[in-house]
């Protein structure tokens, strides 16, 4: 028998876009990152810093990409943590990722 992903959070909440309380299904890929702004109902900005290689010059660049992602109040994450998001279907028009887990 396969390993869960994530562990599920000792709160629970009544979000039925939770992924571990509601009926939210999981997609594949899954990210790493810090939360940058949490001033959204139940939203909150994800920064994700990553190295982007340039063929041409045959060099590396750092590069960022901010995403936003669902914040259910079981987890409530909050400005400065460290965060995993996983895909999702699209919640609303921008957001199509959800907090799975606090990493610090």
């Amino acid at each position: 028998m396969s390993k869960p992903l994530f562990k599920p959070p000792k709160k629970k909440c009544d979000d039925p876009k939770c992924p571990f309380h509601g009926r939210l299904s999981l997609r594949r890929q899954v990210l790493d990152g810090t939360v940058v702004s949490d001033k959204m109902n139940r939203t909150v900005v994800v920064m994700r810093k990553y190295v982007y290689r340039v063929p041409k010059y045959r060099r590396y660049e750092w590069r960022r990409s901010r995403i936003l992602a669902h914040n259910p109040p079981c987890i409530n994450a909050r400005n400065g943590e460290e965060v995993k998001i996983a895909s999702c279907r699209p919640i609303s028009k921008n957001v199509k990722f959800v907090i799975v887990e606090r990493l610090g």
